[in-house]
């Protein structure tokens, strides 16, 4: 018996989710945009694109865009842990969309197109039981060493994504675990992937192509480390200088890509501490910069040359919590942080003074927005005492200082936080004094924005302030975080593991998202390791004329559209 399914163009978007940091808050100052607020299921999502959309044909021919990011690298290779920031795949997709989108790219509202500039097909049926898909690789693809993109590249990248190795570094194996074979068909440019089980959404599997010299543990984990490897990557632009020292990576058209022209002549990325990008606009030596905080908004404000971009931010965040670091390890202290954080106090210093609202969110998964969201946070009673009451259970005791101990031992750890952002620092602060309340001895490791992926990547935190970009769908998002082997956090057990193995062949979006909402729900009233405090606006002040880049929501991240950023006429 043969059943086939053939992509018409459209599926929910679903694939591994970036590392963000806190960032900043989000809103208006006085005199600012009109009032902003966070939209619930069955909203019209629109309203949160603001991009200055602009067709081709009103676009200049040429130009330049500089752009601030917190970091470049130092792991150009987004698949890995170390390089899975958002700042980083962003840049990333203007030079190798082959690995930052590979066959699919996305809308605004997260709904996947298939990329035929890599993919000019990718069909899925059903053969004696198992779930076949082709896919015809774009006759024209080529790896910027003239290699031509083929189904190498495929197996490449089943194998080093599938988990199976767990020296790889990979961020999760998705559906890749699913994958029973991927094998070259009539020709090099066809290919075979038949599946161990039927596996959804499509859009997880091959949203990157890692380039076949990426063959090895030690190449895919360090072989991209301080390299961008220009040669390895295909898109619309080419590596024209990268400077570690200067800590700036520019790019220009490249001549061999068989897609769309670009049409700027130059794209530069700078990194730069918070404080710095608000005066390089100011004295417009950058084109756009984020106002996520009442100070940068302020600061920004009345900049010459310029105009606010506002929708919605795609990111879930908060607690962020290491469960391998003593003492994170004990997961009554997990509970008791989750319980001791005011989670309304926090949203008012994050938005102090600023036209945002928005219900504290439950779900690090989904936006409110979606019409599968629901809030899975567990606890009902907060605050010091609720929190001092969860280790007193666990047989923690509270001394003459007020300090819980167990065996003697108290329970001190640090918070990490990136950046120099007033408002960060203060958000920070306030969650230290709030722990410190509940009878934890609480510190700060502030860091610089640039060490932000190595960190994270790395896991060398207890706690900090940070979360992932969003999809549209959170099938991939469920495993990436909750699963106990390869989840982000290493926490869990084999009957949550099962139950997200088992969602993964539900063929129905509503039915399989629900499950996956499920097991969210489960896995954080048990576990309490990433902990959801706010999703909050995109602000971003752009110069007069940038079109095609902003608040794009789903289209965010490495799915810019970089050959339709331009100035308009």
């Amino acid at each position: 018996m043969k059943m086939s399914w053939k992509v018409a163009g459209a599926a929910m978007m679903g694939s591994a989710l970036f590392l963000t940091a806190c960032g900043s808050g989000g809103g208006q100052g006085q005199g600012g945009p009109d009032a902003g607020a966070a939209q619930s299921a069955g909203a019209d999502i629109s309203s949160l694109v603001s991009m200055n959309t602009q067709p081709r044909e009103n676009l200049q021919d040429g130009g330049r865009v500089t752009l601030p990011v917190l970091n470049i690298g130092p792991d150009f290779n987004r698949n890995s842990q170390n390089g899975n920031s958002s700042a980083n795949v962003l840049m990333l997709g203007v030079y190798n969309t082959a690995a930052t989108q590979g066959c699919w790219t996305y809308q605004p509202d997260g709904t996947a197109v298939l990329n035929q500039d890599f993919c000019q097909s990718f069909d899925s049926s059903t053969e004696d039981g198992k779930q076949v898909i082709t896919i015809k690789v774009n006759d024209q693809a080529v790896w910027n060493d003239g290699t031509p993109i083929a189904a190498d590249a495929f197996i490449n990248t089943w194998k080093m994504r599938n988990g199976e190795d767990p020296s790889i570094n990979i961020v999760t194996p998705g559906l890749y675990g699913n994958i029973e074979s991927v094998e070259q068909g009539a020709t090099p440019k066809d290919v075979t992937v038949t599946m161990k089980q039927p596996s959804y959404p499509l859009a997880d599997i091959f949203g990157t192509i890692i380039n076949p010299n990426i063959n090895t543990p030690e190449i895919f984990n360090n072989g991209l480390v301080g390299d961008p490897k220009p040669e390895w990557a295909a898109g619309p632009f080419k590596l024209e200088n990268y400077d570690s020292s200067a800590r700036t990576i520019s790019f220009v058209p490249n001549e061999n890509w068989w897609g769309t022209a670009p049409v700027l002549d130059q794209l530069v990325f700078r990194q730069m501490e918070d404080s710095a990008s608000i005066a390089a606009f100011r004295n417009q030596e950058i084109d756009a910069v984020d106002g996520r905080t009442l100070n940068r908004y302020n600061q920004l404000q009345g900049s010459p040359n310029s105009e606010i971009l506002r929708g919605q931010r795609l990111f879930a965040g908060g607690l962020n919590i290491n469960p391998q670091q003593a003492p994170m390890d004990d997961v009554d202290v997990r509970e008791a942080i989750w319980t001791a954080v005011d989670r309304q106090a926090i949203a008012a210093i994050r938005y102090q003074g600023l036209n945002w609202e928005e219900t504290t969110p439950g779900s690090m998964m989904l936006m409110p927005f979606s019409q599968y969201y629901q809030d899975n946070w567990p606890v009902t009673e907060s605050g010091p005492a609720a929190a001092k009451q969860v280790l007193t259970d666990a047989g923690y005791t509270e001394g003459s200082d007020g300090k819980m101990t167990k065996d003697g031992q108290p329970i001190s750890f640090r918070i990490t936080n990136f950046g120099d952002d007033p408002t960060g620092i203060a958000l920070v602060q306030t969650l230290q004094q709030q722990l410190n309340d509940a009878g934890m001895d609480v510190s700060i490791d502030q860091r610089g924005n640039n060490e932000f992926g190595q960190v994270l990547g790395q896991r060398s935190f207890q706690l900090t302030i940070s979360g992932y970009t969003v999809g549209s769908d959170a099938t991939s998002a469920v495993k990436q975080y909750y699963d106990s082997q390869t989840g982000a956090v290493k926490t869990g057990d084999a009957e949550l593991d099962q139950r997200i193995a088992d969602l993964q062949g539900i063929a129905d979006d509503a039915e399989r998202n629900k499950a996956a909402m499920e097991v969210e729900k489960d896995h954080m009233a048990k576990y309490y390791t990433m902990g959801v405090l706010f999703n909050g606006p995109q602000i971003i002040f752009a110069r007069t004329g940038l079109a095609n880049y902003g608040a794009s929501l789903f289209q965010d991240s490495g799915y810019v559209d970089w050959t339709l950023v331009g100035w308009q006429n």
